[in-house]
Order: structure tokens, then C-alpha cells, then sequence
């Protein structure tokens, strides 16, 4: 099982922070320009049970990866894992945490690979460095909104 975290401090209420999540366009917002990732379908929000597919790109190979969210606590977190896609396993928590009247938003994933070990020792540095890059942009994205002078969308 490999791990990955990356967190940083948005100048803005938890509120403003999770209301930004809630959007129906977040994850057309949140993808990085270089990433060829469409959002097939999303039925629901952050509840427990939403469902969101995308179709990726492995070079000319298209992939479709079905995540649920698993947990929700407003304000606090919500849990998606991988129902079907590129991972054995695939679990993102994103946390939202009051820091010096800020939020601190983290963003913890576990994942496995298919293949085991051996494969996660080949391959699982190039995805670390993927995440850091997606997650920077997302966290880029995330602080230009919700710091933004209105906070209102």
C-alpha cells in the first residue's frame, strides 16, 4: 500500500472551503490542463454514495474509473474510493481543518497497484510525483477561488 498527502492552508472559512467542493463543476476546475481526464457522469455531491466516472487516458488507451464516496461529515471530510479503474485499491480523504480562523485542507490518499509489490517499486514513484504535480494545481485552484474578494460563485 502506498501513501500520499499533500496540505496546505487556504485564507478562508471551512465553510467557504467546503461550498467550493460542493460545486458541480469541481472537478472540470480541478484538473490540471495537462491531464486528459473527462467526467463522464456525477450523480450527487459530497454524501455518502455519490458517484463520479471518468474516462482517462493511459497513451491511447482509454480507461474508466468509477469512485463512491464512503463518508461525509460537513465541515470536517468526505471519503471517495475506487469502485473500478487503474488502482487495486484507491482511497482519497479530503480533510478540511480550522486553522487560526483558515482552513487547512489536506488531501490523504492510499492506493494500491495492480501487479503488488513489484510493480508498486517500478511505478509507484512516477505516481507520487503525478499526484504532487495534479494535487499543487488543485490546491492552486482551490486558494484562487476561495480567496477570492466575494467568495461567492
Amino acid at each position: 500500500m502506498l501513501h500520499f498527502n499533500h496540505s496546505s492552508v487556504i485564507n478562508a472559512p471551512i465553510e467557504v472551503v467546503w461550498q467550493f467542493h460542493e460545486r458541480p463543476d469541481i472537478l472540470q476546475m480541478l484538473t490540471p490542463p495537462w491531464q486528459p481526464v473527462k467526467v463522464v457522469r456525477r450523480e450527487g455531491g459530497l454524501e455518502v454514495g455519490a458517484i463520479t466516472e471518468f474516462r482517462l487516458f493511459l497513451g491511447l488507451l482509454p480507461l474508466t474509473w468509477l469512485a463512491r464516496h464512503t463518508q461525509c461529515e460537513q465541515y470536517c471530510l468526505f471519503v471517495d474510493e475506487q469502485i473500478s479503474g487503474p488502482f487495486e485499491t484507491w482511497v482519497h480523504r479530503h480533510e478540511f481543518q480550522l486553522e487560526d480562523g483558515k482552513t487547512r485542507l489536506t488531501d490523504a490518499i492510499s492506493f494500491s497497484m495492480p501487479g503488488g509489490d513489484t510493480v508498486e517499486f517500478i511505478s509507484g514513484w512516477l505516481i507520487q510525483t503525478q499526484l504532487e504535480a495534479m494535487f499543487r494545481y488543485r490546491h492552486y485552484v482551490t486558494k484562487r477561488e476561495c480567496e477570492g474578494s466575494s467568495n461567492f460563485w
